[in-house]
């Protein structure tokens, strides 16, 4: 159903949804389509415009791929998500709408000119795209017609099916991806519980059970955002169990302390590389602190430069004194690394190179490069474009 704009956000107002907005490069037009109509203070709760580079990595907690993707939309919905949800009731429908656009400028653009809007919330992530014809409209029709998309995507976070109309040319048109998620994924987003089993049976896919937290449990985890996974990953997994005698189960933290947690296209696009009976958890733990309560007597695969940043004080607050205690803690849960030697871009780097704690070292056990060595990285995969 289209309808006029005051009509819509007149709707917008008297439904019951909270939204927080994040505004890059295009859209703005947006917050004023909703400001002009009384009763804007029911539905938004606030609307960011992280405009410059460093303003958007700040907002994101670290500088995306690229700034104007679909992914970075995606990425904006989820922290503006998280942004909405903050002092309100937890049974309050809240979403995060966000928009990354390159538009016409005052200098020609060499790229195409495009917008990303996406929606985020407790049950789904949704993505439209819009590509436009290059020439055929100004800045401020190009703006127009990106307002209008925002619009319609803070309708649809309400729960209403009204839209107003976008005026494309014959030619263009708006891509769509929606992602509604399964009960527990929602559950973890939401901090309901702390770990969700995936893959290792056919027939539920996507569990809440709680991992084995007992004392001594041997388990053999490999933790990374396999963004994407790569034959140095496989190969890695595959040493790791000759290594210990045991079957590797991965982990993919959906909470990471330098990025917004993932979103559900996001996991969905991730979890769909492994092989059915691949066991993946996916947690809320972000530090190897919490990986190390959640997964006690567990020898966690890792690269050497996972194993750096290990050591770094910054992930413990900036005190040194603290991230001792964190591997004293570590220690007293029976944990241990499984070190594999790492291309760091500054050539290839073992346990041996790194300038680490006495307490740490003595938790790891080195894969020795004669047997294994990949100079290969998901970074430098996602640069030339094949992620």
């Amino acid at each position: 159903m289209c309808l006029p704009i005051d009509q819509l956000v007149q709707r917008i107002h008297a439904s019951p949804g909270r939204i927080a907005l994040a505004l890059a490069g295009g859209g703005s037009r947006a917050i004023a389509m909703l400001l002009e109509v009384p009763g804007a203070s029911r539905t938004l709760i606030e609307a960011v415009v992280p405009y410059s580079e460093r303003s958007l990595a700040d907002y994101l907690g670290g500088p995306p791929d690229h700034a104007c993707s679909a992914p970075t939309a995606r990425s904006m919905a989820m922290a503006a998500m998280f942004r909405a949800r903050q002092g309100e009731e937890p049974d309050t429908p809240t979403a995060g709408v966000s928009c990354t656009a390159g538009l016409a400028s005052d200098r020609p653009k060499r790229g195409p000119h495009r917008a990303h809007v996406a929606i985020q919330t407790a049950e789904l992530t949704a993505t439209r795209s819009v590509e436009f014809e290059k020439g055929r409209r100004s800045r401020a029709e190009e703006e127009q017609v990106v307002a209008r998309l925002v619009l319609n995507a803070v309708a649809e976070a309400c729960g209403l099916d009204a839209q107003v109309g976008l005026d494309l040319f014959e030619g263009e048109r708006v891509e769509q991806s929606r992602t509604v998620a399964p009960p527990a994924w929602q559950d973890l987003l939401l901090g309901r519980c702390d770990a969700v089993r995936h893959g290792g049976t056919v027939d539920e896919p996507d569990t809440s059970e709680e991992p084995d937290t007992s004392e001594g449990s041997g388990r053999v985890i490999f933790s990374g955002a396999f963004n994407p996974v790569h034959d140095g990953h496989r190969r890695m997994i595959r040493l790791a169990g000759e290594i210990i005698g045991r079957p590797v189960e991965l982990e993919l933290p959906i909470l990471n302390a330098d990025k917004p947690p993932l979103d559900y296209h996001e996991l969905r696009r991730r979890l769909d590389q492994f092989d059915p009976a691949q066991v993946v958890w996916l947690t809320r733990s972000a530090t190897f602190v919490e990986k190390s309560r959640l997964f006690p007597g567990t020898t966690f695969v890792v690269g050497a430069d996972t194993l750096a940043r290990i050591a770094e004080p910054r992930f413990y607050g900036g005190q040194p004194t603290a991230r001792d205690t964190a591997l004293a803690e570590f220690a007293r849960r029976g944990c241990r690394f499984l070190v594999f030697g790492r291309d760091t871009g500054a050539g290839f780097h073992g346990r041996a190179d790194l300038d680490l704690p006495d307490r740490l070292i003595s938790l790891c056990r080195d894969v020795p490069a004669s047997q294994f060595r990949a100079d290969i990285s998901s970074t430098e995969l996602r640069r030339q474009g094949k992620w």
